[in-house]
């Protein structure tokens, strides 16, 4: 196999790891974790190979034709960004299998959760794999779908299926404004790869609709990534079983966005737009997301918020154009990964092992769950800035890039202290706060996790310490090809252990400091902050409940008014919008100001228009309905005979037999139906239906005038000609397009009739069952009623 089939293969592993996942479990119980963490690892190995090559500044690409007419391709790009991804989400993505095997032990939908969480995962190394912009906005969309699923697992709770319905239609709508976004890239650029799109940005930025791709493909990436004031959906995901919460928070779906935006960086950045932009919507994320994740009390809901809040400041880095901005973007990604998701498996340890998360019940854990104290703790060290983890080189590359002396770089750093200490407490109350002081009660008896629930996390916070102790290795893996791939540029990481000395280090120490000070506040500043929010009250979670409800009622009242039963309206309306669409074009883009050629007609076929005609007005002006079903059939017959003289016997005999059958069956409905023998609506009534069919005549004899007028074409009628026997084996080529050339669309026609006759048969022997006993309980209405 070579490289693009291995790697084809290894992003397809995850969908048949799915596939397999509840019949594992049936086997194995929650034993079958440890088989399907197999996969993951396997993709983390696979993708490690490509490392040695994407550090020294190479890419490995490859793919196969999707659709070569619109040079659409199913292909991959793994360069430093993607691969810093693909190695995240396959390496998380192991733990977290195991880490559900053991907290779903026992649960009998085990085997389904596990399948949901292996096709999130397909759909994400998707996602970051891609390098056809139609296959990233596949993965995109799945990714929305799949973490339906995973959030609203627990269906039966309305709070699940209200947060996965909330995820979907914000992730989702996001979604559509991305394939807007990628289509104009595309027409701008005329590639559909971003290996080809990214040495096209003075292209991109210099085109008139710079600024409509730079919105939509922001509405992709902010409703993606919870950036304010999309940042509802992700708090409210946490009803999601807390394997979901850890994975989507650490490595996953709210990543994406994220991700978006550092793969278009060469191509969208640098503008003063994309430096306006993102710099201001991510700090207001990053200060929201952090002040809403103080008041919280839920370890969950607290961890969730301060992702929110990381994800504001990785957005206003990947905008800001600073030196050491983009350098600074990387490290944190990579540090938030690793203490987010030890610190989310810790919350779910504590929930599993003490039966609540609510961190004022909670106290005194660490004799009874040290090695899980010892997790949070290094987790927590890390999520505050302080060394020697990882999270301390982040911290410093974050100051550095915000170290200037102009105004705006002042701005955006006091924002960032605010939000970073505010995350500081937080960090330490998850970690502290629930094993120190007295012991609590709790509903469960609190003891020490099993191997399951414990290796992740430990594995994680033990990656926080080993990538800062060896910074030099993971810079040249990992930290300078990914800075290179989003800057399009070669960019070099050198930050280690030893801090930037002067302004950095002085706004480091400035946030510990304020940190250490919420954190002794806590309670206060939770309260504080309540106190304000609930003199606001309204908010944008509230807002969706009222936008979608707004719709609904929308929705009800356009129904009403278009659906209301009543088959002359839905008649009148069909008529009139195909009046609209055959007349008003024309007028519009001059197609009559010419008047029309009439061909010359023999005198024999002008005998059978005028007899069609006679006809028509025999039909308008009969006295009763039978008579004008009478009538109507002139029209078909004259027809009929047209299809004769122009040498279509076979199509005239066709038009001869529905004539006729029609007839028949009007007359005969007619007689089982209860209307007055003719029309009796007054003229005011009658004159807006006779305008619309003379309107529709007009129309379509015009469109007909028009259509003769241009040169006839006769590609399609000599192909028949001269295919119709040699392939299709049939001397009449009429019954040959029908059932052969397009049989399944015959197939499909037939289909319609079948089903509209049994639908008919069905309302037929319904009104019959419903006589029968009508006439069973009161025979006078069973009368009545025929």
């Amino acid at each position: 196999m070579n490289v693009t089939s291995l790697t084809f293969l290894a992003l397809c592993l995850p969908f048949l790891g799915a596939l397999a996942a509840p019949m594992l479990t049936r086997m194995f119980g929650h034993g079958a974790a440890w088989v399907l963490a197999l996969i993951p690892a396997a993709i983390f190995v696979h993708f490690s190979g490509f490392a040695a090559k994407v550090s020294q500044g190479r890419a490995v690409a490859g793919g196969y034709s999707w659709v070569p007419s619109l040079d659409v391709r199913l292909s991959f790009l793994v360069d430093g960004l993607s691969l810093t991804f693909l190695l995240l989400i396959s390496g998380i993505g192991a733990l977290i299998v195991l880490y559900a095997g053991g907290y779903l032990k026992g649960h009998p939908h085990q085997g389904r959760f596990l399948s949901f969480l292996l096709m999130f995962m397909g759909a994400m190394l998707g996602l970051v794999a891609s390098d056809s912009f139609l296959m990233l906005f596949v993965f995109w969309e799945l990714t929305s779908i799949t973490s339906f699923l995973l959030i609203g697992f627990d269906h039966q709770r309305e709070e699940a299926r209200r947060a996965a319905f909330q995820a979907l239609v914000v992730t989702g709508g996001g979604g559509l404004f991305l394939l807007a976004g990628l289509l104009v890239l595309w027409s701008i650029a005329g590639v559909t790869e971003f290996s080809a799109l990214s040495s096209l940005g003075p292209v991109v930025q210099a085109s008139p609709l710079y600024l409509a791709v730079l919105v939509l493909v922001l509405g992709g990436a902010f409703t993606k990534s919870a950036q304010f004031p999309f940042h509802f959906w992700l708090p409210n995901a946490m009803e999601a079983p807390t394997p979901v919460s850890a994975y989507l928070h650490s490595a996953t779906m709210v990543k994406a966005g994220v991700y978006l935006l550092m793969r278009l960086n060469p191509v969208l950045g640098g503008t003063p737009e994309w430096q306006l932009i993102l710099p201001v919507f991510g700090s207001i994320t990053l200060i929201i997301g952090a002040l809403l994740a103080v008041r919280q009390t839920d370890l969950k809901l607290m961890l969730a918020y301060t992702t929110m809040s990381s994800l504001g400041l990785l957005v206003m880095l990947t905008g800001f154009g600073s030196p050491y901005a983009i350098e600074a973007a990387v490290l944190y990604l990579v540090a938030h990964s690793l203490f987010k998701g030890a610190l989310f498996m810790v919350a779910g340890i504590i929930d599993h092992e003490t039966g609540t998360r609510d961190v004022t019940r909670l106290g005194g854990l660490r004799t009874a769950m040290p090695l899980t104290f010892a997790i949070a703790l290094a987790a927590a060290i890390s999520m505050g800035g302080l060394p020697p983890f990882f999270g301390f080189l982040a911290k410093e590359e974050v100051y550095a890039a915000l170290s200037s002396s102009d105004p705006r770089s002042i701005l955006f750093a006091i924002l960032t202290v605010a939000g970073n200490a505010l995350m500081f407490a937080v960090a330490f109350a998850v970690a502290l706060k629930p094993f120190m002081g007295k012991p609590a009660a709790t509903p469960k008896h609190a003891h020490e996790a099993p191997v399951l629930l414990w290796l992740g996390p430990a594995i994680l916070a033990l990656a926080g310490l080993a990538a800062a102790l060896f910074s030099g290795t993971v810079h040249a893996l990992v930290s300078t090809p990914m800075a290179s791939a989003i800057a399009g540029e070669p960019r070099v990481v050198a930050i280690s252990l030893v801090p930037h000395i002067g302004v950095p280090l002085a706004l480091s120490g400035l946030t510990v400091v304020l940190g250490i000070v919420l954190y002794i506040a806590l309670a206060q500043v939770r309260a504080g902050v309540a106190s304000v929010l609930a003199s606001i009250g309204w908010g944008p979670d509230r807002g969706f409940d009222q936008a979608i409800r707004s719709l609904v009622r929308l929705s009800f009242a356009i129904t009403r008014s278009l659906q209301n039963g009543r088959l002359d309206s839905y008649m009148t309306a069909t008529f009139g919008m195909i009046a609209l669409v055959l007349l008003v074009p024309p007028f519009l883009f001059g197609e009559l100001a010419r008047a029309p050629v009439f061909p010359s007609i023999p005198l024999h076929e002008l005998a059978i228009m005028i007899i069609a005609v006679a006809g028509l007005f025999a039909v308008v002006l009969a006295k009763d309905r039978l008579t004008a079903i009478v009538s109507l059939g002139i029209q078909g017959f004259s027809v009929a005979v047209i299809f004769l003289l122009y040498g279509a016997p076979d199509l005239a005999f066709t038009q001869f037999m529905i004539e006729t059958l029609a007839v028949v069956i009007l007359a005969l409905v007619m007689t089982r139906l209860k209307l007055s023998a003719s029309d009796h609506r007054p003229f005011r009534e009658t004159l807006p239906d006779a305008a619309i069919a003379i309107a529709c005549g007009l129309g379509g004899g015009l469109l007909l005038l028009k259509v003769t007028q241009v040169p006839f074409n006769p590609a399609l009628s000599d192909f028949f000609a001269q295919y119709s026997k040699t392939i299709a084996h049939g001397a009449n080529i009429v019954n040959v397009i029908i059932v052969d050339f397009r049989g399944t669309d015959t197939l499909g026609e037939i289909a319609v009739v079948m089903i509209a006759g049994l639908a008919v048969l069905s309302l037929v022997r319904l009104r019959a069952g419903s006589l029968r006993r009508m006439a069973d309980n009161d025979p006078d209405a069973g009368e009545a009623g025929r």
